[in-house]
């Protein structure tokens, strides 16, 4: 009841509150390694505007990021720098694997490049494609929020621990 004189307030749970805010301001960290990181970089761009989804600025440093949007061919000499930024960013983190090559390899099934960024990065969203729309990229975001929203662990810790280090 509110009367004359009286204050509104909300109630709401730390937990709920905590959600919410990693919800609706995901910063993203690129690690654009190959074509799909013009299909990434268009996303700032006011066609697409992912800043209605709270992921408008790129991080450049990995202190300063929690979703970590790996897009192109991950080839193994990367893997080290890939794994260190990952390593460096703040938990909680979150990991999106763009484009068929960074999901499965693409076309490049060789020694060279790695068949699947999930084999060094617990991944939580895979976004299909080659490359990938921007729309499909912010579809996977969407997603990715909703997970975060509803307090669904999308990658469970024993499974982030396990990979992180086999791939060491």
């Amino acid at each position: 009841m509110s009367g004359e004189g009286s204050t509104p307030f909300v109630l709401t749970s730390l937990d709920h509150m905590t959600r919410w805010a990693q919800r609706n301001s995901l910063w993203p960290l690129t690690m654009g390694l190959a074509c799909c990181a013009i299909e990434m970089m268009s996303l700032v761009t006011p066609r697409f505007d992912s800043a209605r989804f709270g992921a408008e600025v790129f991080r450049g440093s990995p202190r300063q990021a929690d979703l970590m949007i790996v897009s192109g061919r991950v080839c193994h000499k990367m893997v080290p720098i890939i794994e260190q930024l990952y390593e460096q960013m703040a938990e909680p983190k979150w990991v999106m694997s763009m484009g068929s090559c960074a999901c499965s390899g693409g076309v490049f099934n060789n020694y060279a490049v790695v068949q699947g960024v999930d084999q060094i990065l617990p991944v939580d969203v895979y976004v299909p494609g080659c490359p990938p729309t921007p729309e499909t990229v912010l579809q996977a975001l969407v997603a990715l929020q909703e997970r975060i929203e509803r307090g669904e662990n999308v990658v469970s810790t024993a499974r982030r621990t396990a990979v992180v280090a086999g791939a060491r």
